[in-house]
């Protein structure tokens, strides 16, 4: 059965010519019955044939469809054709034009049209021994007919119109919901990128300092190059541990061995981070202020990888014997942090601009994280010498 829905959906036309032909058919034995006299005969057969076309073309051309009934019906007043049952064909031609939404003018004409149709019968062909007020409820009467069939393709109308609306509301908000998600795997690789950089070029730079050292004190001190190579061991584990976290999120179901992957750095951790840089060589001053508490998660991480960063510049930039400072301020509705060193600084544009040759990233990065949490930062270099970045991050209640 739905395969034949199918099918009458996908041929109108036919369904159309179907129902034209049975109307020619009754419309035929009302013309034998009630027509005399040949003329007559034959032009009622003409007009009630004409009709019933219309029936059959309604869905092609709507408007044309309806000044051709109009003009039929104007002939039959003229040529003097009772109303017949083809006349159906000016209900089915104003409720099309109703319901097909096009020009605002064909549907008015079409109400206006089927008002006056009764009208015009009941003076062209009235009816035999009945009164005035006879005659008007009689019109009144035929004409509800032609006031319903535009009321109902208008409602047709309506509908198609506002599920059209929602079909296009429902379009757009899946288009917006992939765009969102577009935006959401963006933003998650750029995380992921910045993590990536925090993680290998902190790392690798210790590592590259720690190798520098072993290969210089290798023959005059050989505890001194194993305990730098035992760093250069420990740093490179943790550097992987922390890479195949990062990259295990881009994996879909995948897990570390034991089923957990490493937890994500914290403040508690930066002094163990400052131990470290310590090991590598970089004189680092450090000291807390204020009541240490549960910071937000993101919080956590932010200050973690700005001073990770930082050491790192001050490390890669700030040139032979430079020494740092680290602060963490607890104040009560934020955390600060400054990171200080004395040594010569990176370049303006590596803090400035990123530079030509895409360097300065790690600066980037770190404005990135900060404005991530609503905090501000502030880096560049100090009077006198040497780099300061100093950050401030918002606190909320950790839950």
């Amino acid at each position: 059965m739905q395969r034949f829905y199918d099918f009458l959906r996908r041929h109108p036309t036919g369904v159309d010519s179907f129902w034209a032909v049975l109307l020619f058919g009754f419309s035929l034995l009302w013309v034998v019955q009630q027509v005399v006299g040949v003329g007559p005969r034959l032009v009622a057969i003409v007009m009630v044939a004409l009709l019933s076309l219309s029936v059959a073309l309604r869905r092609r051309a709507p408007e044309k469809t309806l000044l051709f009934v109009l003009g039929l019906g104007l002939a039959q007043v003229v040529l003097d054709v009772a109303a017949n049952p083809a006349d159906f064909a000016m209900l089915v031609a104003i409720y099309t034009v109703s319901a097909q939404g096009g020009p605002r003018w064909a549907s008015q004409l079409a109400l206006t049209g089927g008002l006056l149709a009764a009208p015009i019968s009941q003076v062209r062909w009235p009816e035999e021994g009945a009164s005035t007020a006879g005659r008007v409820v009689v019109a009144v009467i035929m004409g509800v007919p032609f006031a319903l069939a535009w009321v109902l393709g208008d409602s047709v109308r309506t509908r198609r119109a506002y599920f059209d609306q929602l079909e296009e509301r429902a379009t757009r908000l899946e288009k917006e919901r992939e765009a969102q998600a577009k935006v959401a795997v963006a933003a998650e690789r750029a995380r992921i990128a910045r993590e990536l950089h925090d993680v290998v070029a902190h790392n690798v730079s210790v590592m590259v300092v720690q190798a520098d050292g072993a290969a210089y004190v290798l023959d005059a001190a050989p505890d001194q190059a194993k305990e730098a190579l035992e760093t250069i061991s420990s740093t490179g584990r943790q550097a992987l541990a922390e890479m195949r976290r990062l990259l295990g999120v881009l994996r879909t179901g995948d897990t570390k061995e034991g089923g957990e992957y490493v937890p994500q750095p914290d403040v508690g951790q930066i002094e163990e981070l400052v131990e470290k840089v310590r090991g590598a060589g970089l004189s680092v001053d450090f000291k807390i202020e204020g009541t240490p508490r549960p910071l937000p998660s993101g919080v956590e991480l932010t200050a973690y990888r700005i001073v990770q960063e930082a050491l790192t510049n001050s490390r890669k930039h700030g040139g032979p014997d430079v020494g740092a400072s680290v602060r963490l301020v607890y104040f009560d509705d934020g955390l600060g942090l400054l990171v200080e060193d004395d040594g010569r600084g990176a370049a303006h544009e590596l803090y400035e601009d990123g530079g030509a040759d895409g360097r300065g990233h790690g600066l980037i990065g770190m404005r990135e994280r900060v404005g991530m949490v609503g905090g501000t930062l502030d880096a560049g270099p100090r009077p006198g010498g040497g780099f300061r970045i100093s950050a401030l991050l918002p606190l909320k209640p950790a839950h």
